[in-house]
């Protein structure tokens, strides 16, 4: 198995750029995840990685090989796709097996790496159905299967759950992450859904407009993110984003009607501030009545609470749990400790610490 390297990477289109020199190393038989919303050149760059998209400048190393110009046969990788591409006339077992077929692989060969691809995916009993005879599930684990029986150094995925039903998407989340804990290839995963990115990553780079926002283990990005579009793009629900000022010292929050002094270092008085806060660390207070509460969505053992502030008109998610929990049309008030807040500059978007 090996990583995989990116060094200055830019993809134009004429004289439309949409990669913008991309720096990226990616560790062998890590779980690497691009996330980011539509159009931010996530599937363009993973196209980059599998030699389908050409590369305009820079270089793309997979383990010790410089493959930035090789055909995508020459690259060792298998790419798995949003649709599954199967061949509706084939059973699975050839389905699977095909592609070694036509590089002329002997029978029995690829009959054992069919076998072997059968069993991490609990594929066996399906090996002689067509693909109009399995479910959506089935036909993406068949598609990962073919991916498998090549061998590849590298795997890349290109949203390979878009296509399924919610409780089919977490399903097959669970079998990727268990096919890469068994067979520990690197992979390289393209991804809209953060939610997919923190289950399944070791490794999440956040991308928009083509250039890198941070890369960093799910939960650093969660905890510690490094601007205001990262902080409010990993998480769901979003972070909870208010105004605030610079002033004396502390930080002045019309919303809350106080100042609340974070443990940062506080930038020059005047500077527009935002004050980010997760949903799960804001309390509510029945003994106060600055925010209203527009909606709760019970989900069982959480619930989200929809609130307007009733002196700015801004908005805020906060987490419920236990027993009792809030309604459509309460006043509140909302809590939280000082050490949770995340303070941004309102200009530049950049973490203030």
């Amino acid at each position: 198995m090996s990583g995989v390297n990116l060094k200055q990477v830019v993809k134009r289109y004429g004289d439309i750029q949409v990669i913008h020199g991309v720096d990226l190393e990616i560790n062998d038989g890590e779980f690497c995840v691009f996330v980011g919303p539509s159009g931010c050149g996530k599937s363009t760059l993973l196209r980059m990685v599998a030699g389908l998209e050409e590369t305009t400048e820079g270089l793309i190393a997979i383990g010790a090989r410089d493959v930035t110009r090789l055909d995508p046969a020459e690259r060792g990788v298998a790419m798995v796709f949003q649709t599954y591409a199967l061949y509706p006339h084939m059973t699975v077992r050839e389905n699977m097996g095909f592609g070694l077929k036509m590089n002329g692989h002997p029978a029995s060969e690829i009959k054992a790496k069919v076998a072997e691809a059968s069993r991490i995916l609990k594929l066996d009993e399906y090996l002689e159905r067509k693909p109009a005879a399995l479910s959506g599930g089935q036909r993406q684990r068949v598609a990962i299967g073919r991916a498998i029986v090549r061998g590849p150094e590298v795997f890349l995925f290109d949203e390979p759950l878009s296509n399924l039903d919610a409780e089919l998407r977490v399903e097959m989340r669970v079998e990727i992450a268990r096919l890469h804990k068994e067979i520990g290839a690197t992979m390289v995963y393209v991804t809209h859904d953060q939610v997919e990115a923190m289950t399944l990553a070791d490794k999440i780079v956040v991308l928009r407009a083509g250039k890198i926002e941070q890369v960093g283990a799910p939960l650093d990005l969660y905890r510690d993110p490094d601007n205001r579009f990262v902080a409010g793009f990993i998480g769901s629900p979003s972070m909870n984003f208010i105004d605030g000022v610079a002033r004396g010292g502390a930080l002045d929050v019309p919303m809350l009607g106080k100042s609340v002094s974070p443990a940062v270092t506080m930038p020059p008085e005047g500077t527009e501030l935002t004050i980010g806060l997760r949903p799960e660390h804001v309390n509510l207070d029945s003994g106060a009545s600055t925010h209203t509460v527009e909606l709760t969505e019970a989900l069982g053992g959480v619930s989200y609470a929809y609130l307007t502030s009733n002196v700015t008109g801004e908005k805020m998610v906060v987490e419920e749990r236990g027993d009792t929990r809030s309604s459509a049309g309460d006043r509140v008030g909302v809590t939280f400790e000082p050490e949770r807040l995340q303070v941004f500059d309102r200009r530049t978007e950049m973490r203030v610490r």
